[in-house]
C-alpha cells in the first residue's frame, strides 16, 4: 500500500527514505515510510521529519512496528495518533501541541 499517492516527493536532510508533502483541507502534511529501514533509521527519519512540524504541519510516519523508543522523546511536544495497519505496521500522526516547539525535542538516539 502506498500511503503517499498524489503527494509531492522531496529530499530531507538526514533522511534515509524519500519524504512526501501535501496539503489537505488547509493542513500541511509531511510523511515518510520507514518500514524497510533497520534501526536506528526510523528514528533518524522521524527526527528529520519533525523539523518541518509547526502549528499547521503534521508529520505522518509509517513504520514496521510501534516506535516505542521514539514516543517518549516526542510526547511532551506532540499529540500522537496511532493507527495499526497490515502486518503489524503502524501509521503515526504527530501534531505539534499548542505552544510547543520542536526545539525541545531530545534527538539523541536510544540504545
Amino acid at each position: 500500500m502506498n500511503f503517499f499517492d498524489g503527494w509531492q516527493e522531496f529530499s530531507a536532510d538526514g533522511a534515509t527514505v524519500p519524504f512526501y508533502k501535501t496539503n489537505k483541507d488547509g493542513v500541511n502534511f509531511v510523511g515518510f515510510d520507514s518500514r524497510p529501514c533497520p534501526p536506528p533509521e526510523p528514528m533518524l527519519n522521524a527526527f528529520a521529519a519533525i523539523k518541518f512540524a509547526d502549528a499547521n504541519t503534521k508529520i505522518l510516519m509509517i513504520n514496521h512496528k510501534f516506535p516505542a523508543g521514539l514516543i517518549p522523546k516526542l510526547q511532551a511536544q506532540f499529540d500522537i495518533e496511532r493507527e495499526d495497519i497490515e502486518g503489524g505496521a503502524v501509521k503515526m500522526t504527530f501534531t505539534l501541541k499548542s505552544g510547543a516547539s520542536v526545539d525541545g525535542v531530545d534527538t539523541s538516539l536510544c540504545h
